[in-house]
């Protein structure tokens, strides 16, 4: 009888040492972000992973920064290799600068590898050097138009019929018909947004093969001259902080102010999460070209997360990383909890998932963005992003997009300044 009752408690102590040996497992992985909706996303993502890995458990410690502080703290730790993260969101514009010189970063190749098939290839290319590929994309960025269909229909105007930017601006002159102090679209100056989706319909780039800066190019000057023709016709408006995705650019839609925004596809999160007064107002549409036949979208914008050379079980938090972002489960939730348009393009016509009524982005736009997104899938350009990418990005949205769109000062002479000055900071 005590043997029995010894046999029971020595069962019991192993079993509670187990269980506390499972629960005391867990790595505790830090992750950095400057996007509050990324953090929330991530956090959803180590739950999913517990459940299935219970002997593989993950503590994630989401941390989210302003988003220069996190970058430029990146670069030090990076550096310094003293309070670097296990896993950190880097902005594209910003990535080439964290793969210069020998990067601090882990190559993820083997652990993307399960997933290759179904992921757009460009999206992993944007963050990669050479054959390594450092960075999970979190979407395609497909740049779309958001119209204010309300406001557009109180001046006679159907959204469906504007093909072109000069449908774009005649509409604009038709809306300050009817409603003189509202504006047909923004002009950005601390963003690039439209710029670059009008360069991309001339086939061209912000940086040229070689590696060199194209500014100064007849195709900068269409882009820039419509769009300060139409900032001094009163059609389009520069915006409080400069572009739409700040706090004043976010208020400044939410106040009625604006027909159309040209935004990546990621934007409907803003418009959900920031932006209520436009709840059943918004349409979406491919973006106005100069002329019909050119691609009518760019993959713009994103962030490549990287899994740094400082990760505490490198192995782990890559594999996590790559389910995180790349799965189909990560895939599903980037869409239904982010709204943001998934690198799974095989998802696109899965309509259990694309036309969900549930969904809160299905019920917030008139239209359901993936008809559009399969309406132009064969015509989204991708942006080149090189290490002389961010000292462009600087410049054009420091200097030369206030000079053309706040000062109006002639397009030709800006733009051939600005190439010059950008080619003097580079080389």
């Amino acid at each position: 009888m005590k043997r029995s009752v010894l046999s029971a408690l020595v069962l019991a102590l192993v079993f509670c040492l187990a269980t506390a040996g499972a629960v005391s497992a867990a790595t505790k992985v830090t992750l950095w972000t400057f996007i509050p909706q990324h953090a929330r996303f991530f956090d959803v993502m180590a739950e999913k992973w517990n459940a299935q890995h219970p002997d593989r458990q993950i503590e994630l410690e989401s941390s989210v920064l302003p988003y220069d502080d996190m970058h430029n703290k990146l670069q030090i730790a990076l550096q310094s290799g003293v309070g670097a993260p296990d896993i950190c969101d880097i902005e594209i514009s910003r990535f080439p600068n964290f793969l210069m010189g020998v990067p601090q970063l882990l190559p993820l190749n083997d652990y993307f590898a399960p997933y290759l098939d179904d992921i757009v290839p460009s999206r992993l290319g944007i963050y990669s050097k050479g054959a390594n590929m450092y960075g999970a994309p979190t979407h395609v960025g497909a740049t779309v138009a958001f119209y204010y269909v309300e406001l557009l229909e109180s001046a006679g105007i159907d959204y469906r019929q504007i093909k072109t930017w000069d449908d774009f601006a005649e509409a604009g002159r038709k809306l300050k018909q009817v409603h003189p102090d509202k504006f047909m679209g923004i002009a950005e100056t601390s963003a690039a947004w439209t710029v670059t989706a009008m360069l991309a319909q001339q086939g061209t780039d912000l940086v040229s093969e070689d590696e060199r800066p194209l500014i100064n190019t007849p195709e900068m000057l269409r882009a820039v001259t419509t769009m300060q023709n139409m900032v001094k016709e009163g059609i389009m408006t520069t915006c409080p902080d400069g572009q739409p995705d700040t706090e004043g650019g976010k208020g400044f839609i939410d106040q009625g102010n604006v027909a159309c925004v040209i935004m990546p596809l990621w934007f409907m999160s803003r418009f959900v999460d920031e932006m209520p007064s436009m709840n059943g107002k918004i349409a979406i549409a491919p973006v106005p070209v100069f002329e019909e036949g050119m691609p009518r979208s760019l993959g713009l914008g994103g962030t490549g997360t990287v899994v740094t050379n400082y990760a505490v079980d490198k192995d782990l938090v890559g594999e996590f990383v790559a389910y995180a972002k790349l799965s189909e489960d990560a895939n599903r939730m980037i869409w239904e909890d982010l709204g943001f348009d998934p690198c799974n393009t095989s998802l696109w016509t899965d309509r259990e998932m694309t036309h969900n009524p549930e969904n809160r982005y299905n019920q917030y736009f008139l239209n359901n963005a993936f008809d559009v997104l399969l309406e132009i899938k064969d015509e989204i350009q991708m942006v080149r992003s090189t290490s002389i990418s961010p000292t462009i990005n600087q410049y054009l949205t420091t200097v030369m997009l206030n000079e053309l769109f706040e000062d109006l000062l002639d397009p030709a002479e800006v733009i051939e300044q600005a190439q010059y000055d950008i080619e003097n900071q580079i080389f």
